[in-house]
């Protein structure tokens, strides 16, 4: 593919009329980390025009690891990734991980080190401060996985064992993402009662480290933060104007979407999962663990008290417990006469912590507020697995061109654009994507925006967008007239690259 007027001739013509023609959508939050090999189709993702995903999100992902993290981890994030039959997890290193995306994927993947994972290897589960000699073993992973080529680290503050780690501690670990031009993109202590103590814990950590932060799926949820996005928005600018490098990214819905056990509070975690499985068939443990949920509020639910009807099954790894998908918690309860609490843990322990959920707790007035601002890019948080996964998943992008941009108007056509495509680019240090120019990768999306809008719903999230005929990754369609083709023209993308 080439642009500009004087043209070789082509091989083939799309007629585009009545087509807006953009840079391919790059989404800042996925995790396809383990699908987008085992079902390279992807047709979730390059059918909403995603040209290029970040992988390695919320601190827990597959490489560098060794075979026992890689066992803990499998088993951890199930309701994240699924469990693909026979798969072949050939690689240790970072390096091998994007060899492997190399091998054939539908669209572009760039990768972050998940700080929860170097944890595991080095530390284990313990909630404890690693020592000098553990965050030195650290340091070395992690300055070897940025070599093999990651753009930067992520973490998962809210789940085991990432949560452990101090202040400090991610502090020299983001010291050496600094190093190598990396950023890092934090999934914070906390989303609801202490969202922006939490969310200045991470500046304070960019500050320190002088790295450049994204925060992540940037969100202010739950009851005690109705109508406070502005003060989000307010702790963005000083920073931006104290000098730091601050981004985000956000989905266009207002429900969440996690495994069921990460609401559990943290010290349950402690051992990992035999031991968390093993409190919660102890009368006595469960007795405290509701009391700490229902009562009191436990960080597992953000400081906040669980509300079970928030709380919809998304999948579960057991077919047994099939019937459960689609229902809130409470309704679960009603019908079996439980509390609600008893069907809680007795889900969770049939279904081996494998259970996916959605949480019903954001708020649109946050959203809009968080979307307009300069700093934001798009990034669905896409679970692909379960029986009713988010419609984020099959929607995002068209979802923010469709209701946020024509229907709405919370964003213009061409700033949004912007939001999803070149804002992204050079958050990830791209020179040669993100934007339509000579020399540039052709990622590109056609889209009609007079139609375009995402049909995937939460009854039926598996639904491709419409308005959106054509996307070429690296120059080759992967959707063409509507359809997906059989081409995988992805590749990796190393922090070398850029």
């Amino acid at each position: 593919m080439a642009v500009g007027n004087d043209l070789p001739t082509a091989r083939r013509t799309i007629d585009a009329t009545g087509l807006t023609l953009s840079p391919g959508f790059i989404d800042m939050h996925a995790h396809s980390d383990l699908q987008i090999l085992a079902n390279p189709d992807h047709t979730a993702k390059v059918s909403q025009g995603v040209t290029l995903e970040v992988l390695g999100q919320d601190g827990l992902s597959f490489a560098p690891i060794d075979d026992p993290t890689r066992a803990a981890i499998r088993r951890q994030i199930a309701g994240w990734n699924g469990e693909p039959d026979d798969f072949d997890f050939s690689w240790s290193t970072v390096a091998g991980y994007l060899d492997r995306l190399d091998q054939g994927i539908a669209c572009n993947a760039a990768y972050l080190v998940p700080q929860g994972t170097l944890r595991m290897m080095v530390v284990g589960t313990e909630n404890r401060p690693a020592t000098p000699a553990e965050l030195a073993q650290m340091v070395d992973l992690l300055t070897q996985a940025l070599r093999d080529g990651a753009v930067g680290m992520s973490s998962g503050l809210t789940y085991t064992p990432g949560m452990f780690a101090t202040t400090d501690e991610l502090v020299e670990l983001c010291r050496v993402v600094a190093q190598y031009g990396g950023y890092y993109a934090p999934h914070q202590r906390s989303y609801g009662q202490g969202a922006l103590g939490a969310y200045g814990e991470m500046v304070e950590v960019a500050r320190r480290s002088g790295c450049a932060l994204h925060l992540t799926h940037a969100v202010m949820n739950f009851a005690p933060n109705q109508g406070r996005g502005a003060d989000l928005v307010a702790m963005i600018d000083k920073a931006l104007g104290d000098g730091l490098d601050v981004t985000t990214d956000t989905y266009p819905y207002l429900p969440g979407a996690t495994t069921l056990a990460a609401t559990l509070p943290s010290w349950t975690a402690e051992g990992g999962p035999d031991a968390q499985l093993d409190r919660l068939r102890d009368p006595a443990t469960r007795a405290r663990i509701a009391h700490e949920m229902e009562q009191v509020g436990s960080d597992g639910c953000h400081g906040c008290v669980i509300e079970w009807d928030t709380i919809e099954i998304g999948g579960v790894r057991n077919p047994a417990l099939g019937d459960a998908v689609g229902r809130t918690v409470a309704a679960l309860a009603a019908d079996s006469g439980k509390r609600a609490t008893d069907v809680f843990f007795d889900l969770l322990i049939a279904d081996d912590l494998g259970t996916s959920i959605l949480q019903h707790v954001g708020h649109e007035d946050n959203v809009r507020t968080i979307m307009q601002h300069p700093s934001h890019t798009g990034g669905s948080d896409a679970i692909l697995v379960g029986g009713k996964p988010h419609p984020r998943s099959w929607g995002t992008f068209p979802r923010y061109l469709g209701r946020y941009v024509r229907e709405l108007g919370v964003l213009e056509l061409a700033d949004c654009i912007h939001h999803l495509t070149g804002r992204a680019a050079r958050r990830l240090r791209l020179t040669d994507r993100g934007l339509v120019r000579v020399g540039y990768h052709a990622d590109l999306v056609l889209f009609d925006a007079e139609t375009v809008h995402d049909t995937a719903t939460f009854d039926n999230p598996r639904q491709q967008a419409e308005g959106i005929p054509y996307v070429f990754v690296n120059g080759v369609p992967v959707i063409d007239d509507g359809h997906r083709t059989d081409d995988l023209p992805g590749r990796a993308i190393r922090r070398t690259d850029v």
